[in-house]
């Protein structure tokens, strides 16, 4: 009876608690590891099959009833952490699941591997997960269903990702100088879920249903089970990814982008070695042109500088030396040259190689700091594209805070309405972005922000409008961070791209589009303009329900991308997917997936941001999380279940701690350290991100260094993000996939110490940014080894710091403890579990 009495307690506080944020954080023991203060522990999870018949499907019972007569590790209301569901866990159950088999795609609403997986994909008619994803592999049949369940339908997109080796490259269609055949009702491109009637001279539209007449140069006839007889001789027909050639002549190279550099050369970058350094990395891809891909499509660069006035440079192969023009006037803003603009590099080397080693020299000695044009610049590098009449690549180069652009009143900025830090200021980098798009002008940024910042929300809007990359460098320093920029501006040259971007989706007709998100700013089209993509970029596209689905029928979407190469030709590119549907909500949950489902929901959140506050898309999340469990409970699972248990869908069993570490994120719940500039940051290359990085940087993958032998694995398994599962006794090494973390235990050997940074003790131990020492040991090549997979895994280069246990700089590797209560405010995973429950109860009464 006391115990009894002791849950109904907490419940009563839990119900009166007003909101997550209100708990206060954890103490901290010396060691800086988090202290656990409750005493109580619960009995393990256990997956629930229900009879056939009945309504609850595979389920996860958490049970939330405290046994208060064994003590362990738990939280204060009585959860243990053993008990609940760990993302550790299914991420090595789905591995060791797909890790010698491939994904065949020849089913209809098939469920795929994690994305945080390696698998290969044998393509058989539904497009691969590495370029479309679902939400959920089953829809609802109606509106109605899919409300009560409050699960958002959503199709995550990864139009130009790439395909691994073992898997081929994708096909490309010729048409033989014809147009891709597409239906004449809904425009949709043929595909392998069209029917061929009337032996072959029409096919019927799996989107709109309409019937539409076979051109005479695609004829072919059909075969006694109504296929052509030419469908396995046709990709189109068979494959769920191909591409079309829309070129009269597919040989016909057409006008090829044009790269322009961007530097910005004030005072400020100079004395930090920002522009010597840019110079030199430059100089190296110029001298190397096979690097950028200019070996077989012979495009063209242009440079360009600037401070408080634009340089361009004529870089003719007829002139002896690069010559300069000055652009004073920024008001009045025209390209003053033509011919020499943009060159080719191998016309042109030297001329391009003499100007990198001149403009460190040329703006060494400058008498003060002024402020720099940055917009002025992103308008010389879009003109230059307009008038060269082709798509064009614009890096920047950037170090100083925007408020040059401000000033400029000739070009009717105004004021802009102010709603929220993470909307640009003024409305002049919209419209700046918006005609970049126009004209197919994709801007790559690379920014060195200072103590002051840069406003990154307006400089990164630019990036993000306009499909380009975005990379940020705080406090550069060149014997540091070298490598890092190196590596990123190689990756971001090397990347397959596409230029004149526009997607268009198309659904079946009981489905429409009701937004975009990640893209641009949300979007009711189910068209997107883009000036460029990039084989990561990865966008939202969230569907509702404008008519009744049919459960024989299924349901069926298609990506049509159309973009320029780097060779000039124009393409389509056409992913296709079919989905089941059922009028049983149970289908609908079992079809899904907890890193799917958090990935659209980050997006979704993060796009939300520039209108809405961050703690109403708090409560938004929370509230979502506990409809979408409440539906699940009330309609899916057995009656049997008592109050104290917890029920979650099978493949959505992590989904509430990813929720939390979403809801918990400095972007939405900063710290005191979270300046609005790295919140910017986060939220604008999150909103591109894919579901494995996304993932990753949610829930960061913590390994185990001093549990490797000499025989073993290069990747030891995983642990959890709680401070309980660290040893001090251990070394570890951490990644979100924007930062490395090598965490040293306080207790942790000597000798491993010693093999591993050339340090004789823990106290010797110097703990910050760091380049880890090349040697000859087995742990010392082991761990570098490791480093050097997860750099190659990532988008962008990881920087690495070393952090010793009971050190200031401790809480740069305690922020990854997701798992933990957080300084911030931010609730543990076994809090918001235990929140999360009280919350669907309270909507079951």
């Amino acid at each position: 009876m006391e115990a009894l009495e002791k849950w109904n307690q907490q419940v009563s506080k839990m119900e009166d608690r007003p909101c997550l944020e209100s708990t206060s954080p954890s103490t901290y023991t010396e060691g800086g590891l988090y202290e656990q203060q409750s005493n109580t522990c619960l009995s393990p999870v256990t997956a629930s099959h229900c009879p056939p018949g009945q309504r609850c499907s595979d389920s996860v019972m958490c049970s939330l009833e405290p046994d208060f007569s064994q003590p362990a590790l738990t939280s204060k209301y009585g959860i243990d952490l053993a008990s609940s569901p760990s993302v550790v866990k299914v991420i090595e159950e789905d591995r060791a699941l797909w890790g010698k088999q491939a994904f065949v795609t020849n089913t209809c609403g098939q469920l795929p591997p994690l994305a945080s997986t390696e698998f290969t994909v044998d393509d058989q008619g539904n497009s691969s997960p590495h370029f479309v994803r679902c939400t959920t592999y089953t829809l609802p049949t109606s509106a109605e269903l899919a409300n009560i369940s409050h699960f958002p339908l959503g199709v995550l997109l990864k139009p130009l990702g790439t395909v691994l080796p073992s898997e081929g490259p994708i096909p490309l269609v010729d048409m033989e100088g014809t147009d891709p055949v597409q239906c004449s009702t809904c425009s949709a491109y043929v595909c392998p879920f069209m029917q061929f009637v009337e032996a072959g001279q029409r096919f019927c539209c799996p989107f709109c249903y309409s019937l539409s007449d076979v051109p005479w140069r695609y004829y072919q006839h059909t075969d006694r089970m109504g296929k052509r007889v030419d469908h396995h001789r046709r990709a189109e027909l068979t494959r769920g990814t191909y591409e079309f050639l829309t070129e009269e002549h597919p040989n016909k190279v057409t006008v090829t982008p044009a790269f322009i550099f961007l530097i910005d050369v004030s005072q400020n970058a100079v004395r930090h070695g920002v522009v010597h350094q840019v110079c030199e990395e430059l100089k190296h891809l110029m001298s190397s042109p096979g690097q950028m891909g200019a070996e077989n499509c012979h495009f063209k660069v242009g440079f360009m500088t600037y401070n408080t006035t634009v340089h361009f440079y004529n870089l003719s192969s007829s002139l002896s030396q690069p010559h300069m023009l000055v652009l004073t006037d920024v008001s009045e803003l025209q390209v003053p040259l033509l011919d020499g603009l943009l060159v080719s590099i191998h016309d042109s080397r030297s001329n391009i190689e003499s100007l990198l080693v001149q403009i460190p020299s040329l703006f060494a000695e400058q008498e003060k700091e002024e402020e720099t044009v940055f917009g002025t610049a992103v308008k010389a590098g879009l003109e230059a594209v307009k008038i060269c009449g082709c798509p064009g690549r614009l890096f920047l180069f950037h170090t100083s805070v925007l408020t040059a652009d401000r000033k400029l009143s000739s070009w009717n900025i105004g004021a802009y309405k102010y709603k929220s830090p993470f909307q640009p200021q003024v409305a002049f980098y919209q419209d700046l972005a918006q005609d970049c798009v126009s004209h197919g002008c994709c801007v790559d940024l690379f920014l060195f922000p200072n103590s002051k910042g840069i406003d990154i929300t307006s400089a990164g809007f630019i990036s993000l409008a306009t499909g380009g990359r975005f990379y940020k460098y705080n406090n550069f320093q060149a014997n540091l961070n070298a490598a890092q920029f190196a590596t990123d501006l190689n990756r971001a040259l090397q990347t397959e791209m596409g230029f004149s971007v526009e997607v268009t989706l198309l659904t079946s007709k009981e489905l429409k589009v009701k937004a975009m998100y990640g893209v641009v700013v949300e979007s009711k089209s189910n068209k997107v303009k883009l000036a460029g993509m990039d084989s990561n970029k990865t966008f939202a596209v969230e569907l509702e329900h404008s008519g009744i689905l049919k459960e024989e029928h299924g349901a069926f979407i298609q990506c049509a991308l159309s973009y320029t190469n780097f060779s000039g030709q124009k393409r389509i590119r056409v992913h296709n997917i079919s989905l089941n549907c059922s009028s049983q909500l149970v289908d609908t949950f079992r079809q899904s997936q907890a890193e799917t489902l958090i990935t659209f929901l980050s997006k979704a959140a993060f796009s939300a941001l520039p209108d809405s506050p961050t703690k109403s898309i708090r409560d938004g999340l929370v509230d979502q999380v506990t409809h979408i469990l409440a539906c699940y409970r009330k309609n899916c699972a057995t009656s049997l279940v008592s109050e104290g248990q917890l029920v979650l869908p099978q493949f959505l069993k992590v989904f509430p701690v990813y929720a939390n570490c979403l809801r918990k994120s400095d972007v939405l719940l900063p710290g005191d350290d979270a300046s609005i500039d790295e919140r910017a940051y986060i939220q604008q290359i999150l909103l591109s991100m894919d579901p494995a990085e996304t993932a990753v940087f949610l829930y960061p993958c913590i390994l185990p260094l001093h549990i490797m032998t000499d025989n073993a694995e290069c990747f030891p398994n995983a642990v959890r993000c709680s401070s309980v599962m660290l040893s001090t006794n251990g070394i570890y090494l951490a990644e979100n996939g924007l930062i490395l973390v090598l965490w040293i235990g306080a207790n942790a050997p000597h000798e491993l110490i010693q093999s591993l940074l050339d340090v004789p003790a823990f106290s010797a131990i110097w703990c910050g940014e760091y380049s880890l020492p090349v040697l000859n040991t087995p742990f010392s090549q082991k761990v570098r080894k490791i480093v050097e997979k997860i750099q190659n895994q990532r988008t962008r280069f990881l920087k690495l710091f070393v952090v010793k246990q009971g050190d200031t700089k401790e809480k740069l590797f305690q922020s990854l403890l997701v798992e933990d209560k957080t300084p911030n405010g931010g609730a543990s995973y076994l809090d918001f579990l235990y929140h999360v429950h009280i919350s669907v109860l309270r909507l079951q009464k």
